[in-house]
């Protein structure tokens, strides 16, 4: 979009809060960098440049904006909605795989070399794999110094710089202030002193309907890994360091995020992997005018606009879920869920709340006896099929994976039908147009609303809402009377 200036230039000067993270305005006069709904003065139009991320403002020389703070704003919908080798790249990039394994781990997780990766990120965002890692460390280091009481060293260590050199240089060139005079700025807010344990604020674009979103995860907590405690919705978290919670609870502006975490080093991979599993980054306003297209989902779209698909925060986690939930109820599912993280999640100690374990790795279910498993003989298999096929790479389900070849490689596993294909794609690979037409749910829904029940009738009149058929699954199961559709009256204790 950063290409369109008229359309960029018309986003400015309305202080269009849709477009932040979309693209980023610098500013010749003053040197500096803002998101497009910045509450100043709009700079006038020859002095506006605009950028397709905030690294590449950077790279140009311009430093972030006191006021707006650019660098916190939504992330560009772009890398949820395609599937391609830079949005694959960026999905990575976000999980932090530039900061552990450098941009040839990068290239080699994408199948690429690293020249082939440098161009192409390159020449859509602005800016190289390492200079995209760069500023998000600075967002890190910036969250850190802001509201925890670290010392500086801990904080370049746990945001990823390599020294307490590099550290303070790039705190100075992104924000004009040193990494002191960045905290001294923050006067009478709150600071953690808890080694391990922040809050931070998740901004969205709007609008956002928390309903199904938070009440799809609670109503399908498994026991001991998730829970709904305090109009919060919490879960554990298995990441790259170590383990973490975290609890995440809806507000009108932004989601409150609170982090605990063993090592902060995952302070950027949790956060990134909780925006992920909320759809935080979503563009709701083209979802929402393309679905009210339908004149059967119009009504739905009104009376709900912005609602999201809820996802995972670990995609191995929710295929192993998906096909304990094969033909059965929730609470069926859930139940198996628990026990397999009784007998084979690691256990972990939770000071707020209820929550005891992480869910199994596929490794760790390896070993599994199938003798264990209260199911058919041929769910059985079913599941040991997928452990083995993720312990041995032979389905690829991360962050970075092409969702066309990890459908190819469900399919061929025993057991995986339509539904589970595409419950996968939807809430753990995030593909926007993933479409469960076998799903009862969706049946029962399409059958209230006069839309063809059969699959084949279905899919071929969703067409019309593609690309977001994910969504308009959401509305879809949203007319029915079940807890996913609803977060809980009374709080857990």
């Amino acid at each position: 979009m950063y290409e369109e200036t008229e359309r960029c230039i018309r986003a400015v000067q309305s202080k269009d809060d849709r477009f932040d993270g979309w693209f980023f305005t610098a500013v010749l006069t003053t040197g500096i960098y803002c998101r497009p709904s910045c509450p100043v003065v709009p700079p006038k139009v020859e002095n506006m440049r605009f950028y397709p991320s905030a690294a590449a403002a950077q790279a140009a020389g311009f430093r972030a904006c006191k006021r707006c703070r650019p660098d916190a704003s939504p992330g560009s919908p772009l890398w949820n909605e395609r599937a391609d080798v830079v949005a694959r790249a960026m999905r990575l990039i976000g999980d932090g795989v530039v900061d552990r394994e450098g941009v040839q781990g990068l290239a080699t997780r994408l199948g690429y070399s690293v020249r082939q990766i440098e161009r192409q990120v390159r020449a859509e965002l602005g800016a190289g794999p390492l200079a995209l890692a760069r500023a998000q460390r600075a967002e890190t280091a910036r969250l850190l110094i802001e509201t925890t009481t670290m010392p500086m060293s801990d904080i370049a260590h746990a945001a990823g710089f390599s020294s307490i050199r590099t550290f303070n240089e790039t705190v100075r060139a992104v924000f004009a202030l040193t990494p002191s005079e960045l905290r001294s700025r923050v006067r009478g807010g709150k600071r953690t002193k808890s080694q391990g344990v922040l809050s931070v604020r998740l901004p969205f674009r709007r609008p956002l309907c928390p309903d199904n979103l938070f009440g799809h995860l609670i109503a399908t907590a498994v026991p001991g890994v998730e829970e709904w405690r305090d109009g919060a919705y919490r879960r554990t978290l298995r990441l790259p360091h170590g383990h973490g919670v975290v609890s995440l609870r809806p507000e009108p502006d932004h989601v409150a995020c609170r982090l605990s975490l063993t090592d902060l080093r995952d302070l950027a991979a949790a956060i990134s992997r909780c925006r992920w599993l909320l759809d935080l980054d979503a563009d709701p306003v083209a979802v929402d005018e393309q679905l009210a297209t339908d004149p059967t989902l119009a009504p739905l779209v009104a009376a709900a606009p912005g609602r999201r698909v809820p996802r995972t925060t670990d995609s191995a986690e929710f295929a192993v879920r998906a096909v304990l939930g094969q033909q059965v109820s929730t609470a069926a599912a859930r139940t198996h869920a628990a026990r397999l993280v009784l007998a084979h999640g690691a256990p972990i100690e939770d000071r707020e709340g209820g929550l005891t374990h992480l869910f199994p790795s596929p490794g760790s279910l390896a070993e599994l006896d199938p003798e264990t498993l209260a199911m058919p003989k041929s769910r059985r298999a079913t599941l040991l099929g997928l452990v083995s096929a993720l312990v041995s790479g032979d389905v690829d389900l991360t962050a970075g994976g092409d969702w066309v070849h990890a459908r190819a490689q469900l399919a061929a596993l025993p057991g995986f039908g339509p539904w589970t294909v595409e419950s996968i794609a939807m809430r753990a690979l995030g593909d926007p147009d993933a479409f469960v037409a076998t799903d009862l749910g969706v049946k029962i829904a399409a059958e209230t609303l006069g839309l063809p029940p059969s699959p084949a009738a279905l899919t071929a009149h969703a067409s019309r809402w593609q690309p977001w058929r994910a969504y308009a699954v959401q509305h879809l199961w949203a007319t029915g009377d079940h807890p996913i559709n609803r977060i809980p009256a009374e709080e857990s204790a």
